[in-house]
């Protein structure tokens, strides 16, 4: 199935050169495709195209003499194969005016081979899986189930997708590029880390727990946000109160991921995997929304040492709970109201499951979780 993309690469490319980073099989070559002419790309992941530039990297200019005949826009794909063409794309964006998109599925690689050469030079954009705007007729609780890979949320057999994705690149490219000797220690940690998921990390504590020293667990947590399989989400900071918590929560990039690697096999309303799922969902959508809009405020959550918390603090403009109950409660407002006391002029929403769309007396929105998306991709909200 065709999905359109909220994405405009494009657009984009008529300001500067980009890189263009995202999971594996999130549609960054289709996008680019249906954004731009076959001729216009290079993929790396073609031997007729990778093995010359391996062999001799001052090829890429003859490559892109040719290109610039018919496009404006030069597009390497998959540039992580071959970081050594950065110091070639590096010179013919400064000696020939060349605009370049330059996509990636790991970070870690690109520095390795000298993406610090491009500062400046290259703006950065980001692709993720699918959003409530980019599905026609969307399913809930399918997306909550199998998350927003487009190979996967379509397909007919979403599991056996799901199994196959783990296996390809969890399992083994991530390994490769975490030069992870033993695989199952490695498959533990994913486990491991797939528990911590919508929670602060506690490194000490998943070291423990999964038989390996913390300095491991660190590198292999940062190979995750590296290939982009994973971010971290830190507290807001703010309240400059000692009563803040500073560790960082983790989300797997993919909602589907975290169930499968979970064992999770259905997902029922009220239960509490549904409520993190839910959680994970929004979080999902707001910063996949915060990236697209090229909106440079930081997406945070905010937790006392006491336990109150709230989701989702975007700058210090907006603090957002997403709460999957069907019915809106005083109890499900408190947090809000707690951070009003640190942050009074932020703009406070909680969005649930509740088709009841309402203002409380003290100003806190009540959303429908469709109602919120809707008026987010359609930038109703001032941040």
């Amino acid at each position: 199935m065709h999905y359109w993309r909220i994405l405009d690469m494009r657009g984009l490319s008529e300001r500067k050169s980009f890189f263009l980073f995202g999971p594996r099989s999130t549609g960054k070559t289709t996008l680019l495709k249906n954004q731009f002419s076959a001729d216009a790309i290079i993929n790396l992941l073609r031997s007729a195209e990778y093995l010359p530039l391996a062999e001799n990297p001052s090829l890429l200019a003859q490559r892109v003499r040719e290109i610039r005949r018919t496009s404006p826009v030069v597009v390497v794909d998959e540039i992580q194969k071959l970081p050594v063409l950065l110091d070639e794309v590096h010179n013919l964006i400064e000696t020939d005016d060349v605009t370049f998109i330059l996509t990636g599925s790991s970070g870690r690689k690109l520095r390795r081979g000298g993406v610090n050469l491009l500062a400046g030079r290259a703006w950065e954009a980001n692709l993720f899986p699918l959003v409530y705007q980019e599905i026609p007729d969307f399913d809930l609780h399918r997306y909550l189930r199998y998350g927003g890979l487009p190979q996967i949320y379509g397909s007919d057999y979403p599991e056996e997708e799901l199994s196959a994705y783990v296996d390809t690149y969890l399992k083994e490219e991530v390994r490769e590029e975490a030069r992870v000797q033993n695989l199952m220690n490695f498959s533990r940690f994913l486990k491991i880390a797939a528990l911590t998921n919508t929670e602060q990390v506690n490194f000490a504590n998943v070291a423990r727990d999964c038989g390996l020293s913390p300095s491991t667990v660190r590198s292999w947590f940062e190979i995750l946000t590296d290939t982009f399989l994973g971010f971290f989400l830190e507290p807001w900071r703010g309240g400059h109160r000692r009563k803040e918590v500073t560790a960082p929560k983790f989300f797997l990039f993919d909602v589907g991921i975290w169930n499968f690697l979970r064992g999770i096999s259905a997902l029922d309303p009220g239960t509490t995997e549904f409520g993190t799922a839910f959680e994970h969902f929004i979080a999902m959508e707001l910063r996949a929304y915060l990236s697209y809009r090229r909106i440079r405020e930081p997406l945070t959550y905010w937790r006392t040492y006491s336990g109150t918390e709230v989701d989702f603090v975007i700058g210090d403009a907006a603090a957002v709970e997403a709460k999957s109950a069907t019915r809106i409660t005083d109890k499900h407002l408190r947090p809000l109201r707690t951070f009003s006391s640190v942050a009074p002029k932020a703009e406070r929403i909680i969005v649930s499951l509740d088709e009841t769309n309402r203002i409380t007396d003290d100003g806190i929105r009540i959303i429908h979780w469709k109602r919120f998306l809707d008026d987010l991709w359609n930038d109703a909200f001032r941040w």
